[in-house]
């Protein structure tokens, strides 16, 4: 089939594309450098599993780098990084990620390696009994890392039978189980046009992208199915777990599930984060750690997917000092619910988010990771600068009412890892 085109101008030097199969192409023009950063998203992974397939998304994605028609895994490994450039990948929740950084004359090459990774994988049961035994060391090395393993046991406490709840590893009993025919399959059904973004930035030019596109044969390939679509995940579940393990320290996560990335409470949300744990003049960190000594690392964190959300804090301590720990958080948590945010302190923690906001938009990566979430958030385009006002525009009122819904230390979800 031949494809039509449709371009926008979004801003200038950024461009976006639809093809008559779905596929979208979204690319930014950022002078002065002579890199590009390019990448496809899969819109599949982990939250559009089933239990006894969850990790199957993950291990699809190693897979591919293990041979193509064309290119056998060492190809793949050279191809580009001989040329000083990289490649990477990596599965996320609802999306999986091939990406490539490469001089600008190179970027023809990097294409046609992605193109041929996330199409063409041979997926064989020889590469799959050694990349199983590869996820499994991956397994192993969470379970051996505490302030990783925390959070995916937060995650399952939290949402603990819906897929945002899941383990994007998978477990070792689904991926003990995992067989060729469940990634053939899943390749089949997921990896087509209507369910692929592809994302640039850097030295390019759109219409040149395009050409190179085509020449891949992205706008020919046949559609396929529509996207997975993601039921909206059910109120988290308000719990208290702990899990023994002989460790030095103990490691704990407070947390409560909030709303998705289009919500416009976003931005109240992360305000109140940053004042609380983000950075060393953070009120966590001077307070548990300054003040008191009762950790080395203390921070809040959040995350946004399409129907849902997790917000939080993390802390590893002392087990002797654990609860005090807890203590100290959940004064910090009350007093923003009851107190939200006003006058100095929320003009200095707009300033500071406006700063993290620009700074993180530096490099090319970036850039494309930020072009990719246009499309795949189905968001409509903001420039840095309007994104920076509506961080101004944030009233004290929305700050306290996402702080009073969301900050309530009774709301949060608990998980200590550690000894007993």
């Amino acid at each position: 089939m031949k494809a039509g085109l449709q371009t926008e101008k979004l801003d200038e030097g950024l461009y976006r594309t639809t093809a008559d199969n779905g596929v979208t192409v979204i690319s930014e023009v950022i002078p002065a450098v002579r890199s590009v950063a390019v990448g496809v998203w899969v819109r599949t992974a982990s939250a559009h599993e089933t239990p006894p397939l969850m990790g199957v998304s993950h291990l699809l994605e190693h897979m591919v780098f293990k041979g193509t028609e064309r290119r056998s895994a060492r190809d793949i490994a050279l191809e580009l990084e001989a040329r000083g450039g990289s490649l990477d990948a990596f599965t996320a929740r609802e999306h999986t990620s091939y990406q490539a950084r490469v001089l600008d004359e190179d970027l023809p090459r990097a294409l046609d390696v992605l193109t041929d990774l996330v199409r063409n994988p041979v997926l064989r049961d020889s590469d799959l009994e050694l990349e199983r035994r590869v996820i499994l060391e991956e397994i192993s090395t969470v379970e051996d890392t505490p302030d990783d393993l925390v959070f995916d046991l937060h995650g399952s406490t939290l949402w603990p039978d819906h897929p945002y709840g899941f383990s994007i590893l998978g477990t070792r009993e689904t991926v003990h189980a995992l067989t060729v025919d469940d990634l053939r399959a899943l390749h089949g059904r997921a990896y087509h046009p209507k369910q692929v973004v592809i994302a640039a930035a850097g030295s390019l030019n759109h219409e040149m992208l395009l050409k190179l596109l085509a020449k891949c044969g992205w706008f020919s390939f046949e559609p396929g199915p529509d996207p997975a679509t993601i039921v909206s995940a059910p109120e988290g579940n308000r719990a208290t777990k702990r899990f023994p393990r002989d460790l030095a320290q103990t490691h704990i996560v407070l947390g409560t599930d909030t709303f998705g990335y289009p919500d416009k409470r976003r931005y109240p949300l992360m305000l109140l984060n940053t004042v609380l744990g983000a950075g060393m003049s953070s009120r966590l960190f001077q307070r548990v750690r300054e003040e008191l000594g009762l950790a080395y690392t203390v921070y809040a964190f959040h995350s946004f997917y399409e129907h849902a959300g997790v917000t939080g804090v993390y802390v590893g301590t002392q087990p002797a000092t654990a609860k005090q720990a807890v203590e100290a958080i959940e004064l910090e948590l009350d007093r923003l619910t009851k107190e939200g945010l006003a006058g100095d302190a929320l003009a200095e923690a707009k300033q500071q988010l406006k700063g993290q906001v620009t700074l993180g938009l530096e490099s090319p990566s970036s850039r494309m990771y930020r072009a990719a979430g246009i499309v795949l958030y189905r968001q409509p385009y903001k420039s840095i600068d309007q994104v920076l006002s509506e961080i101004d525009e944030v009233r004290p009122a929305d700050v306290a009412s996402v702080a009073e819904e969301f900050f309530d230390p009774e709301r949060q979800t608990a998980v200590w890892l550690g000894p007993n």
